[in-house]
């Protein structure tokens, strides 16, 4: 149950910062052409892009909710770690963009309206602290990453507000530029560090919070198991993993024992939550032909 609704909420929310982000960005193009600041415009850009990204989001997100058919026989679940690689590509050549753009600013630095920067900023502050609020407890890779685009927003118009502040009493307009690139630095090493984890998973890693060494020997520790081989854990989505294996057994003297095996081992399994396992069992005189992967 709990589950359900969180996946109901994670609907909702990247529903709400998607609505939020850009209707937020319309409103930055004709402010920044009405304060006259490029910083402004060029977050504007960026947050087009990021309401793109909050988009598909969404869309992966819903999608990720479809139950299992003849196509996907584990269901959707892994379009959810699909949007948050879009997610994080996109993050990545957003910040290239503005620190490209933060660079060119430092060889040319523009004056701007400092006051209108300052409202701009505490409406940007408002809009996207709320968004990321929404999405702070996300459990889901693409849930996280989506919080990523949205802290670098706060940040971002935290940065402007600052440097707003500034410039109503100093003319140092270098500022602006400066604040971005360390900024996007802090953005950057976050969203890299969630795509090698999206990366990791999509490549069929083992969850890091499994311990796969320990199951095996759990499951050698059971009465009548031989040996085992072919296993294998893998995550869906970055939530719910799937276990597989096969377990050579011995002293089999009835079909008794090979269902007690069977039991023993559903039940030792069950205490980590797999969305899915599967155990084969194989009597010590039999040949498999998966007993060297």
């Amino acid at each position: 149950m709990a589950a359900h609704h969180h996946h109901h909420q994670s609907g909702k929310n990247l529903k709400i910062a998607f609505f939020l982000n850009l209707g937020f960005t319309i409103l930055e193009f004709f402010g920044g052409l009405y304060v006259n600041s490029i910083a402004i415009i060029s977050d504007a850009v960026h947050d087009l892009g990021d309401s793109l990204a909050l988009g598909s989001a969404w869309y992966l997100d819903k999608k990720s909710k479809q139950e299992s058919d003849k196509k996907f026989s584990f269901g959707y679940s892994r379009f959810s770690l699909l949007g948050a690689l879009i997610n994080s590509i996109v993050l990545i050549g957003g910040s290239i963009y503005v620190i490209s753009e933060a660079f060119a600013r430092l060889l040319n630095p523009e004056q701007t309206d400092a006051k209108g920067m300052f409202y701009f900023a505490v409406i940007g502050i408002l809009v996207n602290g709320y968004a990321a609020w929404k999405m702070s407890g996300g459990i889901s890779l693409n849930e996280k990453v989506v919080s990523w685009h949205l802290l670098e927003d706060v940040l971002g118009w935290v940065a402007v507000m600052i440097v707003a502040i500034v410039l109503n009493f100093k003319g140092i307009p270098y500022l602006d530029p400066a604040l971005s690139l360390l900024l996007t630095a802090y953005i950057l090493w976050g969203v890299v560090r969630r795509l090698k984890e999206t990366l990791y998973l999509f490549l069929q890693g083992v969850p890091k919070e499994i311990d796969l060494v320990k199951i095996e020997k759990e499951l050698l520790a059971i009465d009548h198991v031989q040996s085992l081989h072919h296993t294998h854990i893998w995550s869906l989505e970055g939530e719910h993993h799937v276990f597989s294996t096969h377990l050579k057994l011995e002293r089999i003297t009835s079909f008794g024992n090979i269902l007690d095996v069977k039991n023993e081992a559903k039940a030792l399994l069950k205490k980590y939550h797999f969305k899915h396992f599967t155990i084969e069992t194989e009597l010590n005189t039999e040949n498999c032909d998966l007993d060297s992967d």
